[in-house]
């Protein structure tokens, strides 16, 4: 029996307000937001830390699962992908790099980073050079790459069968999420500002503590020092909650974790150090680098404290104190007069950072031999220990307590 005209209208009507499902508003919001962080999980461990570096293995029912939300999540190609973000780290902050904000611009790559990533697409260079082990199965080749659309498409049918016409905003914030939060807020604002744990050789920011929104991606700093650690977070109070699924896979034979960050072993003082400090200062030396930083940190603040007890000028170094730690090629050239000001003002602070660009030559100098490097580091631990400077000495201590 065929309904009269008026009741197929009705009906179609309230497929259109309400959608199969029939949800309250903030039913809908949620049903958005955990799609969206399914995507942004996809990204993270499938494409990021599993494809792009190596740092896990999937199991097949997660890999196949990832691959196909991807495909109706956000069309882009796993090959693709990989090789674009395997050329960012190679080229990191110069011209050749798909996407820093330091050669581009962060408003170029915060708005259109999703265009940055479509042109760098079609340079079949970066994917023969970079796309390389990626999956290249029957369904990758026919079906993921072949028909990207079609699968936002079926995402877009999906959402408009469940919620009627909210169902095309619903697609709308999933078709945004990824360029927004992963092309433009961690690969601009990541490479702009936040906070630093580590003297990485780029310009990568921690965005914030507690990775949960981009997936533990917002720990960028971390992850560019460590990138083929499948654990971004480092510091007790950073959270990752990438590698909170990650456990939870490894726990049912889902996921083998290949790498995490290095953490540094300390023993016994040695007398002197010897080949093994060595080893341990060099795997190790980003931490090291941090700890010594503590250290700088902390005798600059004594010494604004100590000139403002006598009603000194403290300006000039609480201007330089920033830059104090960083890599000589780090400090912008508008400050390098306010920290030659503040060296030559304060020699225990000026001694610290000679000797931090001393250790770092470490493993910078490429042509010594490795007993050379083994006499310098004794000669640079002789040098702090009779330095006069407290943290310079305890520095020294222990490092000299360091384990391969």
């Amino acid at each position: 029996m065929l309904l009269p005209d008026w009741a197929v209208l009705n009906a179609a009507i309230d497929w259109l307000g309400h959608g199969l499902w029939n949800l309250a508003w903030w039913q809908i919001i949620l049903y958005t937001l955990a799609t969206t962080h399914i995507t942004i999980a996809a990204v993270t461990i499938f494409l990021h830390r599993a494809q792009a570096h190596r740092a896990l293995d999937l199991h097949a029912i997660p890999s196949h699962f990832f691959r196909f939300w991807l495909w109706i999540g956000t069309g882009m190609v796993t090959k693709e992908w990989v090789a674009i973000h395997r050329k960012h780290h190679a080229k990191c902050e110069t011209v050749d790099d798909p996407h820093s904000p330091q050669t581009r611009g962060l408003d170029t790559v915060m708005w259109r980073g999703a265009e940055l990533y479509r042109a760098e697409s079609k340079n079949l260079e970066t994917m023969k050079k970079f796309g390389h082990g990626t999956p290249d199965d029957w369904m990758e080749r026919n079906v993921y790459t072949r028909y990207g659309w079609q699968g936002v498409g079926l995402m877009l049918i999906l959402n408009l069968a469940l919620f009627g016409a909210l169902g095309a905003a619903v697609w709308a914030v999933q078709m945004l999420w990824i360029p927004f939060w992963a092309a433009g807020v961690v690969n601009g604002v990541g490479h702009y500002w936040g906070y630093r744990n580590f003297e990485a050789q780029d310009a990568s920011t921690n965005l914030s503590p507690w990775g949960i929104i981009i997936g533990g991606e917002e720990l960028h700093n971390n992850h560019h020092t460590y990138p083929t650690s499948a654990k971004f977070s480092v510091k007790p109070y950073e959270f990752d909650i990438g590698w909170v699924y990650i456990t939870m896979m490894k726990k049912i034979g889902w996921a083998t974790v290949k790498k995490v960050p290095p953490k540094l072993q300390l023993g016994d003082v040695k007398p002197v150090a010897d080949e093994k400090t060595l080893e341990a200062l060099i795997a190790n030396r980003y931490e090291v680098m941090a700890g010594y930083a503590r250290g700088v940190r902390q005798a600059c603040k004594d010494e604004i404290a100590a000139l403002k007890a006598r009603n000194a000028d403290a300006s000039v170094l609480q201007a330089a104190k920033r830059w104090l730690h960083r890599d000589a090629e780090k400090v912008p050239a508008i400050a390098l007069p306010q920290l030659a000001q503040a060296r030559a003002a304060h020699p225990a602070l000026d001694k610290m950072v000679t000797m931090r660009e001393e250790l770092r030559q470490l493993w910078l100098n490429t042509s010594q031999s490795r007993e050379q490097l083994t006499a310098d580091l004794q000669a640079w631990c002789r040098r702090a220990e009779e330095s006069g400077i407290a943290a310079l000495r305890e520095f020294s201590l222990r490092l000299r307590a360091a384990q391969a």
